[in-house]
């Protein structure tokens, strides 16, 4: 079992929980994810680590409630154990494997869209505590929805802040923060980290593209299975097969086909979705997770 420490509400339907889970955080990294279930007979959930305290032997998760599971998730409190939690899953970010003398001369700008941020912010962190200060866009719908805002601004070299609707700080789309930090003020970055809503890394990366800025996006939210079995995170990067749960979770933004990801999104929502990518994909769809009819 694995002990609930510390469980709150972040937002309307965001939830953040500290868990006992010395092994996984002795091992992780930034960019990799853990699958938690809250039962024997539960669901198996995917979900980024947002935090980690090697010390105490923590991880941070926060989530956001979309059906079921997670519904069943909110609903647990301090005190509370979850049944399991395997991990680290998945690759860690790019830049931890890199020469660090290489990495302090690069300048890194991360864009974090709603529950995004959750997996922003361990990247954000590891740069600060390695000597790198990073800026930082985070975007919401509206200021309710805003998430770890003081957390970021703890660990970020700028953090710009921008909401949908106005209600807090700049108003406008996180392109928009984008544009006037690079054509605008003349900021120039070597890297941008992409994370959030499957639309808003499209239309970051269709802008980047145009700035000739190279983008890292991870694609956690489209994972289901989380072991590469389902299906469902599968991805076309330039003219490859991938699948987000064992070959990313992050890749180059501007080599992924965003369109048809989303597509197979909202197909794979459905069981005859789920039967047709079956039938067009072949041997290279993946079908060990159950759920994909046989017919």
């Amino acid at each position: 079992m694995y002990p609930i420490l510390e469980a709150r509400i972040l937002a309307d339907k965001i939830y953040l929980m500290v868990v006992k889970a010395p092994r996984i955080a002795k091992n992780c990294q930034p960019g990799e994810f853990v699958i938690v279930k809250l039962d024997e007979k539960g669901e198996r959930i995917p979900l980024t680590i947002c935090d980690y305290d090697r010390e105490q032997g923590n991880i941070t998760i926060v989530f956001q409630t979309v059906g079921a599971s997670t519904e069943r998730m909110a609903g647990l409190k301090t005190g509370d154990s979850f049944c399991d939690v395997v991990g680290p899953l998945g690759n860690p970010s790019d830049f931890v494997k890199e020469d660090l003398e290489v990495l302090k001369n690069k300048k890194y700008l991360f864009v974090a869209g709603g529950v995004g941020t959750a997996p922003v912010y361990p990247q954000v962190k590891w740069l600060k505590e390695h000597g790198i200060e990073a800026d930082v866009i985070m975007g919401s719908k509206t200021k309710d929805l805003l998430i770890l805002e003081e957390e970021m601004k703890a660990v970020s070299g700028t953090l710009y802040v921008t909401t949908d609707d106005g209600s807090y700080e700049r108003k406008g789309m996180v392109t928009e923060v984008i544009k006037d930090l690079v054509q605008n003020q003349g900021k120039k970055y070597d890297v941008c980290v992409a994370i959030g809503p499957m639309i808003m890394m499209k239309f970051v990366c269709l802008l980047t593209k145009e700035l000739g800025l190279p983008t890292i996006v991870s694609l956690n939210p489209i994972m289901v299975d989380g072991t590469g079995m389902c299906g469902a995170c599968r991805v076309t990067v330039g003219d490859k097969v991938k699948f987000a749960c064992v070959d990313g979770p992050e890749f180059d933004g501007h080599a992924v086909n965003f369109d048809e990801a989303m597509k197979r999104q909202q197909m794979y929502r459905t069981e005859e979705g789920r039967a047709l990518l079956k039938l067009r994909e072949g041997d290279t769809h993946h079908g060990g997770c159950g759920q994909c009819s046989d017919n």
